[in-house]
């Protein structure tokens, strides 16, 4: 009894019940009875678990996580007439990747080698945008993966463009290979592709007159727009070459390279941080027959 109530003689509390219990057990009828408890508890939501496989050495390796399972319907107890069982859930076959889910990116591309195995998929929010989003993916039992987590990189200070020409400053959509040799300033940091330290007079040419369009060249100025590539620093302390224009086309542009960002936005090239740079540049193996996919996410089902 709560201690703010004034104490009661208990045979007078029992001899006024009485007749009230009488009156309620005479006006519930049969279908009156106890009712059995209500509904079944909503099922929870169950919550992916996170992280990439087949990480660089600087990522972490653990499989993205299936969702966990939902909850069970709450069992329903002391009814007094038996309970319609709640209908079964029915489970769906997932669809197509949504538009918004990046972890969906490599299955909308439909243009990648059947042996490529590794993907790096550069996307941007729109065509006009000076920077992007990085993700690499890895290719296993028939699923692609997340390799390592997304990195902000910049591209041309005009965006992407489908129809590139030479000097126009964007970084060209489409899907394309990584040449056979990477390069840099700097000795070897690791990679599983040829390299060349660069010296004295080695240049990209760009110089849509002459034979050796959007080639390595050492030697003489090929002339035109052509770069030093030894004096470029720190953009090409270390460069992968991505094969755009590969055998070249005159004026369709050149020197398309994953290089390194000094902070701002590139002639065309991408450009990232040394450190996400180098780990990339060392996942890439030439055995996987890799690919970089560069366009607007609106764009990646044309590839």
């Amino acid at each position: 009894m709560p201690v703010d109530q004034p104490r009661r003689r208990p045979e007078v509390i029992l001899a006024a019940l009485v007749p009230l219990l009488l009156v309620a057990g005479c006006a519930r009828g049969p279908e009156q009875a106890d009712a059995p408890a209500s509904g079944v508890a909503p099922p929870q939501p169950g919550r992916p678990a996170s992280g990439p496989a087949g990480a660089p050495a600087s990522a972490d390796p653990s499989a993205p996580g299936a969702p966990a399972p939902t909850g069970a319907p709450a069992p329903t107890t002391g009814a007094a007439h038996p309970t319609t069982a709640a209908p079964a859930r029915t489970t769906h076959a997932p669809g197509p990747p949504k538009e918004d889910d990046p972890a969906g990116d490599p299955a909308r591309l439909r243009t990648l080698p059947a042996n490529t195995t590794q993907v790096v998929i550069v996307q941007s929010a729109s065509p006009s945008e000076t920077t992007a989003t990085l993700r690499t993916y890895a290719k296993s039992g028939g699923a692609w993966r997340p390799a390592s987590a997304p990195v902000a990189v910049h591209l041309g200070s005009r965006g992407f463009s489908d129809a590139k020409r030479e000097g126009d400053r964007t970084t060209p959509a489409g899907v394309y290979a990584i040449d056979a040799t990477m390069y840099g300033i700097a000795a070897n940091p690791g990679v599983r592709y040829a390299y060349h330290q660069l010296t004295a007079d080695d240049w990209w040419n760009e110089n849509s007159d002459s034979p050796g369009y959007n080639t390595f060249s050492h030697g003489p100025n090929p002339g035109g727009p052509s770069e030093p590539l030894w004096q470029v620093s720190p953009q090409y302390t270390y460069f992968a070459v991505i094969r755009y224009n590969m055998p070249a086309t005159a004026g369709r542009g050149s020197g398309i390279f994953l290089h390194q960002s000094n902070g701002n936005s590139t002639l065309g090239c991408v450009s990232l941080p040394q450190g996400d740079l180098l780990a990339v540049l060392r996942w890439l193996d030439p055995a996987a027959n890799p690919r970089v996919v560069m366009a607007p996410t609106g764009w990646l089902g044309r590839y």
